[in-house]
């Protein structure tokens, strides 16, 4: 019996090609439908479990699988923007804390998300060095940011322009890292934090400028009068905020009106969800309200369904790729017919020369067994990760 184990092992050391063609067929085969349940199984959990810890999303009406995508992973698809109005709305209510998200900018790649201090605590965001935002202009990144762009606190990042030529004259911000968060193993990791109203100043609504007033400005002054002063093309903008002119910043027109992406909704109970769902639906608020896990697992019942069909495609191919092993197994014992003659004439029976065939084909499973065990156990570690970055995309 070893005698007949060990000339299989060396007959296929010796015919490497055929072995390692052999490996690659029979490990693809076991791989690829356990590999595809695997990650579509793993990726869902991942997907669901962002979406378990959202209570509420609200946003404009549209597309309810965009506004989730954009509020929870920060896609760069945007949906249409609501008014910080509804966010008050839903605060004056009294039924649920209201969390602000505006996902619009990036910066050097990474989305920049202007919310309130309500969503590192609603998420369980901790930093790992420095503090929160505090001033206007100031930034946290997330750890996958610190690593990617090695920066850290004190030093800053400039918002990306979103065309290569801005008419509205609005300069990219200069926004300083005042913290670094702790990796959280979600998107957070890839974003930039920072308060909703530097996401205004960004965008233009808001604004700083040497003091018309003081004597210095004289240049920069087109006409003056009691009422009012009006600049000509020379006055100063900052593109940085610093303690010395954050009192130079100001906004012009109402708040109310500025956009947002999308508000969650942390209800307070069961009761106080049931009657937030209810103003809309009535029509009390104008908006849309979803449920992100409704929501996901409606294009997770997509996901699975089409999952089907490519494992019923791939055990197919298997089917195939098993009948095609046989076939070179057969055409290779006639092949090697000399050979089992001459190992009859050497005194070896009919059952050893059974042995060493099968013993072949056994090496060839168990080594395929093997690597497509490695292969999975990569996959579920690494690619499942991979998957999900492109939410962020």
């Amino acid at each position: 019996m070893r005698g007949a184990l060990f000339l299989g092992w060396r007959y296929l050391a010796h015919h490497r090609f055929k072995t390692a063609v052999l490996l690659s067929a029979v490990t693809l085969m076991i791989f690829l439908p356990a590999a595809t349940r695997l990650l579509v199984a793993d990726s869902a959990l991942a997907l669901t479990a962002r979406a378990d810890h959202t209570p509420l999303l609200i946003g404009a009406k549209g597309s309810q699988l965009e506004l989730v995508l954009n509020a929870l992973y920060f896609h760069a698809e945007r949906p249409p923007e609501i008014t910080s109005q509804l966010l008050e709305e839903v605060r004056e209510t009294g039924l649920a804390t209201a969390i602000p998200l505006n996902t619009r900018f990036q910066a050097r790649g990474a989305p920049i998300v202007g919310t309130s201090l309500d969503y590192f605590s609603f998420r369980g965001l901790d930093l790992a060095a420095g503090r929160m935002m505090g001033l206007l202009g100031e930034c946290v990144i997330g750890a996958n940011v610190a690593r990617s762009q090695n920066v850290g606190v004190g030093d800053s990042l400039v918002s990306s322009p979103e065309t290569v030529f801005d008419l509205a004259g609005v300069y990219p911000l200069k926004m300083n890292i005042a913290g670094v968060l702790e990796p959280s193993g979600s998107a957070d990791d890839d974003a930039v934090f920072v308060d909703v109203r530097t996401t205004w100043v960004i965008q233009g609504l808001g604004h700083g400028h040497q003091d018309l007033e003081k004597a210095g400005a004289g240049n920069a002054v087109l006409t003056r009068n009691e009422k009012a002063i009006t600049a000509n093309a020379s006055l100063v903008q900052y593109n940085e905020i610093t303690a010395d002119n954050v009192r130079e910043f100001h906004f012009h027109g109402d708040t109310s009106g500025f956009p947002l992406s999308a508000v969650i909704a942390v209800p307070n109970d069961a009761k106080s969800s049931t009657l937030l769902r209810g103003r809309f639906q009535n029509g009390d608020i104008d908006g849309q309200l979803v449920l992100p896990r409704t929501v996901l697992g409606n294009l997770l019942e997509t996901v699975f369904t089409v999952q089907n069909y490519v494992i019923l495609g791939l055990v197919m191919l298997s089917l195939a790729t098993i009948a095609v092993i046989t076939l070179v197994f057969l055409l290779s014992q006639q092949l090697r017919h000399g050979e089992f003659q001459t190992l009859k004439r050497m005194g070896a029976s009919r059952g050893f020369v059974s042995t060493l065939v099968a013993s072949e084909l056994g090496f060839v499973f168990l080594g395929s067994l093997l690597l497509a065990a490695a292969l999975t156990w990569g996959a579920r570690n690494y690619a499942t990760e991979f998957l999900l970055s492109f939410m962020t995309l």
